[in-house]
């Protein structure tokens, strides 16, 4: 048998409950052709990049399937009759992915450091340069100090 990653996104007005539902004849699809289900991830109610059939958003849902290929054109085959079913998406792959996929992983996103506000403290801010009025009063004293060096180099030369 053969392993496969299939997608799949639910209508937006149909509840949670029902998506499960859906999940549970597709689980029942595969396992009565000979095939099984290794993970089911539920990414929950996310927007789409542009309107299906008049959808703004869908509930998405992962399937890690091994089975062998007649039991995944029977799946597409009642996706494709489902009403609920907006889009799917299957491909194979050569070994299923152990742990959470890479959307369940964004979504823990306390695993990454915090950037600090501008108004807290941290690492992240920015150093600020002296204020202005020190950087002309060592201009004005380094002036006044080759002032007062040609003055005394002038002098010496008169005398």
């Amino acid at each position: 048998m053969a392993f496969y990653e299939s997608v799949f996104i639910a209508r937006q007005d149909i509840a949670a409950p029902q998506v499960e539902t859906l999940t549970e004849n597709i689980t029942k699809i595969i396992e009565g052709e000979g095939g099984s289900v290794k993970k089911t991830e539920y990414w929950g109610l996310r927007s789409l990049a542009y309107r299906i059939k008049k959808n703004r958003k869908g509930h998405y849902v992962l399937l890690n399937v091994d089975s062998p290929a007649s039991a995944i054109a029977e799946m597409e085959r009642q996706m494709r009759i489902n009403e609920d079913v907006l889009r799917y998406m299957t491909i194979r792959v050569d070994e299923l992915e152990e742990g959470p996929s890479a959307i369940m992983r964004n979504r823990g996103s306390e695993d990454r450091p915090r950037r600090p506000r501008s108004d807290e403290e941290g690492e992240g801010q920015k150093v600020s340069a002296p204020p202005a009025t020190d950087v002309k009063e060592e201009a004005v004293a380094e002036t006044d100090a080759e002032e007062t060096s040609a003055d005394e180099t002038t002098s010496e030369g008169e005398e």
